[in-house]
């Protein structure tokens, strides 16, 4: 077997895995019907947040905000993050170097058959992206994420 096949078959296994429900179910404190959702968000917004997939990197008009504000979950209005903590990583999708405090879980994903590290909205659980070890001081983190998961409230931060 190739290397090219083998690595294409363990990502499928995991796609699989997750899709028959093997992965853990979490809970969050907002939650709703997989109808509600669907009625609830578009239909990128409802890709990216309810089944992980990503948008396309430099399609989001949230790279270019520069203004003072705050970032919220495009699903349940969650505050996830600060202008004050957002950076041009050059990657093509809003990147931070933290969150607000408490706005976020964290879990590994296996997809790339390496490990990553996955954002989820502590609140409802939406998929916002992954964090990577190559962002800015203070904290050398790269908080990777999704525009359409995001909705920017402009105003004073603290």
């Amino acid at each position: 077997m190739r290397r090219r096949q083998f690595l294409l078959g363990l990502a499928a296994s995991g796609l699989a895995l997750k899709a028959a429900g093997a992965v853990a179910a979490e809970s969050f404190p907002f939650t709703l019907s997989d109808e509600d959702w669907r009625r609830r968000l578009s239909s990128d917004q409802y890709a990216v947040l309810r089944q992980e997939a990503t948008e396309r990197p430099f399609s989001s008009p949230l790279n270019a905000i520069k203004t003072s504000g705050l970032f919220h979950c495009a699903g349940c209005d969650n505050t996830l993050y600060s202008s004050a903590t957002k950076f041009d990583s050059g990657t093509g999708w809003p990147s931070f170097w933290a969150p607000v405090p408490g706005a976020i879980a964290n879990r590994t994903d296996y997809l790339l058959v390496y490990p990553r590290t996955e954002v989820h909205c502590a609140n409802c659980g939406g998929h916002l992206g992954h964090v990577f070890d190559d962002g800015p001081p203070p904290t050398g983190k790269r908080h990777c994420i999704n525009g359409v998961a995001l909705q920017f409230k402009p105003g004073p931060v603290t």
